[in-house]
């Protein structure tokens, strides 16, 4: 990994940081203002929406312009949205309106950060480095959203929103600035001339390289659609349960969502033994089952056992995050990931979307409780649905293997 490379790492780091303060934020204000799930469910709907159309199309932009311009091009922007937020509020606009207008135009500029930052790391970094700069990755996306849970619920607690989403806007503003400093693409590499001598020839018929494993986009993408939903529905049933029924500060809030970033850390950082032993695809798709089928429990026994199974949970999930990301980018070639990684945030957010509008109507109707039973059978259902996908593929793919064989006939006939 080269020191450009590794600067990645810290721009994914503050760009995570943004948007979940950002997001934390403006959900608090929400319910602070006695909104109701239904509320903060249409907030995550209105950052859903954009991404869910959008991703699709700009995945297809990623592989087609510079990875390195749309990353920074995306926070530039996001920094000038982001800070109207405080501008609004210090003006005097109307917050609820204002709150569900700049999350809706940072989503539309997430639909392309998401493709686009995905492409550019399959593109920077060699395949045999994937598995540890993934686990890298996630470890830095999951300690922005740790520090944004701590530091927004806290910040919003004892000074306010409007220092705390004009700090938001200043963390897109870094994250360029680490960006342009990775560089731009090598075009090449120049051989000496007694490496081109010792170098065997290279063969067309060989496959290329980048593709690890013949696995279908469609798994894969309800497998990375699955992250998306438990953890936007789950981060809008929280604050509710909470905030709303428990009766505990934003600062409560912080905690549980520390822990659950502290569980995600600890999972980034056995990934590597996990998926050498297990193999990424029994990861992925276990790991989301288990997770699922943990959720039903959370709401029910008080915050000591909350944040106990959210550590667990996180731990869980962390890892089947990383090894459906590690698939997802070894499994196409690498002029095609922005493509594929748009697809799978497009279904993903689509599902979130019909799922928060079936868990919100159920949290009205009774209580959070049900909520979390919802979003786990749901998610139950959509993890096995994947496994069965990827299993029902690859049996198909070695009978076809297997009957391809040329079958060896001795000189009397009999097989």
């Amino acid at each position: 990994m080269t020191s450009g490379t590794r600067l990645l790492l810290p721009a994914a780091f503050i760009t995570s940081l943004g948007n979940n303060i950002q997001l934390l934020g403006a959900a608090l204000l929400l319910v602070r203002a006695e909104g109701s799930m239904l509320d903060v469910g249409w907030l995550f709907i209105a950052v859903a929406v954009p991404q869910a159309v959008l991703s699709p199309y700009f995945g297809r932009l990623a592989d087609r312009f510079d990875r390195r311009r749309l990353w920074v091009t995306c926070d530039v922007v996001s920094a000038v949205v982001a800070l109207a937020l405080p501008v609004g509020l210090a003006l005097g606009v109307a917050q609820q309106p204002l709150v569900y207008a700049t999350n809706f135009a940072l989503a539309i500029i997430a639909a392309q950060f998401t493709p686009a930052s995905a492409a550019l790391i399959r593109e920077r970094v060699p395949t045999e480095n994937l598995r540890p700069f993934n686990a890298h990755y996630e470890i830095a996306l999951q300690s922005g959203m740790l520090l944004s849970a701590s530091l927004g619920g806290l910040a919003l607690q004892y000074f306010g929103p409007r220092p705390l989403f004009t700090f938001n806007a200043l963390t897109f503003a870094l994250s360029a600035v680490l960006v342009l400093a990775v560089g731009g693409k090598r075009r090449g590499v120049v051989l000496s001339q007694a490496t081109k001598r010792t170098a065997p020839p290279v063969r067309p018929e060989q496959p290329p390289a980048t593709v690890a494993e013949r696995i279908p986009l469609g798994p894969l993408a309800v497998l990375f659609g699955q992250g998306l939903v438990v953890v936007t529905v789950f981060n809008a049933l929280l604050p509710v349960l909470l905030i709303g029924e428990w009766g505990r500060g934003p600062a409560v809030l912080g905690v549980v969502d520390a822990v659950g970033g502290a569980g995600f850390l600890l999972a980034a950082a056995v990934y590597r033994r996990s998926a050498g032993w297990l193999g990424d695809r029994k990861l992925a798709t276990g790991g989301f089952l288990v997770c699922s089928g943990l959720l039903v429990f959370q709401p029910l026994f008080g915050v000591p056992a909350l944040i106990a199974l959210v550590l667990l949970g996180a731990f869980l999930f962390g890892q089947a995050r990383i090894a459906t990301r590690s698939l997802l980018m070894t499994s196409v070639d690498e002029s095609r990931v922005g493509h594929a990684f748009g697809v799978a945030n497009g279904y993903g957010l689509a599902a979130t979307i019909v799922v928060m509008l079936i868990a919100s109507v159920v949290t009205g109707q009774s209580d959070t409780r049900y909520g979390f039973a919802v979003l786990a059978l749901i998610s139950i259902l959509s993890a096995a649905a994947a496994a069965l996908w990827m299993s029902t593929f690859s049996r198909r793919l070695a009978s076809k293997e297997h009957g391809a064989r040329p079958v060896v006939r001795s000189p009397g006939g009999a097989i």
